[in-house]
């Protein structure tokens, strides 16, 4: 059975750092497309950043130059380095992944950016 498990979320001001994680277990995510989402009450689950197996990237524009996204094949992992954190970044963080079995979703990390 595959499961994604999210860690990292907490506590963080504004202006502060934070890195989220994303183990798989249950396959192995080489050359799979995975992302991460986010989700804040009373809004919709949106795209922050997605990565192709290739390595390509792909952000979403209010998380543009202060996100990264990255993967560590070996170790079955992939990761959101956040920077320069907003208030408005307060989210429910999930880890996403995508391949033939169809959207696999981990059960989230929350992330709360406040003074």
């Amino acid at each position: 059975q595959v499961r994604l498990v999210e860690s990292g979320g907490g506590l963080v001001q504004p202006g502060g750092s934070l890195t989220l994680n994303c183990t798989v277990s249950g396959t192995i995510i080489r050359e799979t497309y995975m992302g991460w989402f986010r989700q804040s009450p009373g809004s919709q689950r949106e795209m922050v950043a997605t990565m192709t197996g290739g390595g390509m990237t792909n952000y979403a524009d209010s998380v543009k130059g202060r996100f990264t996204i990255s993967r560590d094949n070996a170790k079955n992992m992939m990761f959101l380095q956040m920077s320069s954190l907003r208030p408005d970044d307060t989210a429910v963080y999930y880890c996403n992944m995508n391949d033939w079995r169809g959207d696999i979703w981990g059960e989230g990390t929350q992330v709360t950016v406040s003074s």
